[in-house]
């Protein structure tokens, strides 16, 4: 069932086009990922379900209300973590979750979800005197003390060093088997990959696909990579004369074998053949990565200026 659906959704800025008819539905219980480069419409898309900004066009419905009709209704069933927020720099963490939780008619307990985050012992702690992963989940607290059906967790993890951003997906996983659908915004292929069950692709405004990871990932073809360092001369076309192969490069001294099929089988066989070692051996098969490209004929990491 969905929990939120957007239709045809269309937001400008100065005649510039943000979102241009974009529309998704949101299952209920899923971590729905929105994945695309810095500026790519992302934000203003999620703050328009989250009624923070008027829509030009289209319809949305988050649990059967109206974002901006129905805002007050919203805000019990909708918590949002949004990509730029901080609290005063004196604040305790107590005293913030604690006035938040004012605001709610039925919140949660703030000191169990504390408790819940791993922040127990910092409820007497500064903001200010906060680490980088501290904050984050000091924020998703915040998010969270409305006991909301639905958490929005925008770019959550950027500024993060890897071991808090995994401690990060750890709580995210969490929350969503708490029952709370999650809807993740992010610029992170492997964040997206290893957290959410469908992704919606936006790439300069417009929506290009939506689907599961391994489904985005099936769209680019089925061609694997083994890449090797022969530990004695090997002849290569020995490998090229393989049905399974399409293609032999050598970059220094390794060898880079393209293919499909049983290709590793394939490959290793003839090695064998031969008494030859394939040291360093990796297997390298299409990724999150290689269906981005596919789909919008560039990498992530260029940026947009929409």
């Amino acid at each position: 069932m969905a929990i939120i659906e957007v239709v045809d959704l269309v937001k400008t800025y100065d005649r510039k086009v943000a979102v241009d008819g974009v529309s998704f539905t949101v299952d209920e219980g899923e971590i729905f990922g929105i994945l695309g480069p810095n500026g790519a419409g992302k934000t203003t898309t999620v703050e328009c379900v989250e009624g923070l900004r008027t829509p030009d066009g289209g319809t949305i419905r988050v649990d059967g209300l109206d974002p901006r009709r129905d805002r007050a209704e919203l805000r019990t069933r909708l918590g949002a973590q949004l990509q730029q927020s901080e609290l005063p720099d004196r604040i305790r963490v107590g005293e913030a979750l604690d006035l938040y939780a004012s605001f709610y008619r039925d919140p949660a307990d703030w000191r169990e979800l504390l408790a819940r985050l791993g922040l127990a012992d910092r409820a007497k702690t500064e903001y200010r005197k906060l680490s980088g992963g501290q904050k984050q989940r000091v924020s998703i607290a915040l998010a969270l003390i409305g006991k909301p059906k639905v958490a929005v967790l925008d770019e959550l993890t950027t500024g993060l060093d890897p071991q808090a951003r995994r401690d990060t997906w750890s709580l995210v996983e969490q929350i969503r088997d708490a029952g709370v659908t999650v809807v993740l915004v992010t610029h992170f292929m492997e964040e997206a990959e290893r957290l959410c069950d469908r992704i919606a692709v936006i790439d300069a405004g417009k929506l290009v696909a939506v689907d599961t990871p391994a489904g985005l990932v099936s769209r680019v073809d089925g061609e694997q990579r083994v890449r090797f360092r022969p530990t004695a001369p090997l002849d290569v076309r020995l490998l090229e004369e393989l049905p399974e192969v399409s293609g032999v490069e050598k970059h220094g001294p390794q060898l880079v074998v393209t293919g499909t099929g049983n290709l590793l089988h394939a490959v290793t066989s003839v090695l064998a053949r031969n008494q030859i070692v394939a040291a360093d051996l990796r297997i390298e098969q299409a990724g999150l990565d290689d269906a981005f490209i596919r789909l919008t004929g560039r990498a992530l990491t260029e940026q947009q200026t929409c």
